[in-house]
């Protein structure tokens, strides 16, 4: 069932325009409340956010529609997505809320809900909360009584007990002393809490990306633009650099040279660490169908096994949840511990690499680069309607390739959920082989949807 408003990461779009404006986050705040109002006890809602100009619209109008339907709201302010989501059950609240639209510009805004346990609603959940919505919309929705109406307040020791809980997911036994660490925290949620966290374990901070002022975050800083951060930690003679991006739930790192090391490089780093001490769960990692196999025959080669799902944060850690991994992730750096928390948290990745540099007594270039990545080539076909990829000419072409490619690579295709394009991706040993193959494939759609 197609849904509405909710995407593959909450309700996501330019701000003061179609569902992302004050009206409609009001509007998700009754229906969410609603949907959440189970029993006689006062209820609660956790709302944080990133640094966003338009935060402050969304929040008071978040808030609105919370109070309006009888749910007490706590705002935590500026806080990473996974703060929300460990605070929501430290705090035993009802359900948890962030406003972010992560990686994007400053003009995009989100809302993203977790429910009581941490976790991003399911699917089921979603589709009943954008009814309560449309609900909410022709005022079908039940108002509290005016005795009920919820309050609400802010907390001022929400960072300390996310800096807390942070800390104490790094071994017990270690400090980061002797370490220089470029953070650089894309201008959004972490810009207080990640250098904060990584100052009291003894760290030498040099910090980037921390002035947020409502329009620059992700602004050529944090993790979809690690240029910067490269560049200071070559001139600062750092050890190490950590991005974030706007939410903090990704993690890209740059080694002393430079180099940036992306999140299939840090998966491996950690599930192997994680294996040699015998607390790696599955036999493995879960990943996305867009991971290099470069990781996949490095993981083989230690005995450990690599599964792979749709593209997607919340499909790995669905997959993670069904079949028991602690450790998974995606290519961008999303990177999922759920030995720690219930998603993608760019912070504590972070401190769980530091500890195996720490641990190796070497330096991150030796590190954190674990295997060679095979040549890999991502184009996209846009196209105008139809579906191109169900055309015989084209499943010929997928099939030639894929039979070209077997042993030597993989093929991965694949149309966007979002827009009208067919996203095709290939990697193999031969890079000229990986080009001509996606060259083909291309052509085929582009033939098939003219």
């Amino acid at each position: 069932m197609a849904r509405k408003y909710f995407g593959t990461d909450g309700i996501r779009g330019a701000t003061n325009q179609g569902a992302m404006t004050a009206e409609m986050a009001m509007k998700v705040g009754m229906a969410a409340g609603a949907y959440f109002l189970r029993g006689d006890h006062r209820h609660r809602v956790v709302i944080g956010k990133d640094t966003r100009l338009s935060g402050y619209m969304l929040e008071s109008a978040l808030v609105a529609g919370f109070t309006s339907v009888g749910m007490d709201v706590v705002m935590v302010g500026p806080m990473p997505t996974p703060a929300v989501a460990m605070l929501t059950t430290s705090m035993r609240a009802d359900i948890g809320v962030m406003i972010s639209a992560s990686h994007n510009p400053f003009a995009d805004n989100g809302i993203k809900l977790f429910g009581p346990d941490g976790y991003k609603l399911s699917d089921e959940a979603e589709e009943t909360i954008e009814a309560l919505i449309d609900g909410a919309g022709k005022g079908d929705l039940p108002l509290a009584p005016s005795g009920k109406i919820g309050r609400a307040r802010r907390v001022d020791d929400a960072q300390g007990r996310y800096i807390h809980f942070a800390k104490s997911t790094f071994p017990a036994d270690m400090r980061l002393d002797g370490l220089r660490i470029v953070v650089d925290c894309a201008n959004g949620a972490a810009y207080k809490v990640a250098p904060s966290a990584l100052w009291e374990l003894g760290a030498d901070i040099v910090a980037i990306g921390v002035t947020p002022n409502g329009i620059n975050i992700n602004d050529g800083v944090g993790s979809t633009a690690p240029e910067m951060l490269g560049e200071t930690v070559v001139a600062s003679g750092a050890d190490i650099g950590i991005a974030l991006d706007g939410d903090a739930d990704r993690l890209i790192v740059v080694d002393e040279t430079g180099r940036v090391v992306d999140g299939d490089q840090l998966m491996a780093t950690i599930a192997s660490g994680w294996a040699r001490a015998g607390r790696l769960k599955g036999g493995g990692l879960v990943a996305t169908v867009m991971s290099n196999l470069g990781l996949e025959r490095h993981l083989s080669a230690q005995g450990l096994g690599l599964v792979r799902t749709k593209v997607g944060d919340r499909h790995v850690l669905e997959k993670m949840r069904t079949s028991g991994y602690n450790v998974g992730g995606e290519q961008s750096g999303h990177i999922i511990l759920s030995d720690y928390a219930t998603t993608g948290d760019g912070l504590v990745a972070a401190l769980q690499i530091l500890a195996e540099v720490k641990r190796a007594g070497a330096p991150a270039s030796e590190v954190l680069h674990r295997f060679d990545p095979l040549p890999q080539l991502l184009k996209n076909v846009r196209f105008k309607g139809g579906k191109p990829l169900e055309a015989h000419a084209v499943k010929t072409v997928i099939a030639a390739a894929e039979e070209e490619l077997k042993g030597r690579g993989r093929l991965v295709i694949r149309p966007s959920g979002t827009e009208p394009v067919i996203r095709v991706m290939a990697e193999g040993d031969d890079a000229r082989q990986v080009e001509t193959v996606v060259d083909r494939i291309c052509d085929a759609v582009r033939d098939a949807a003219a």
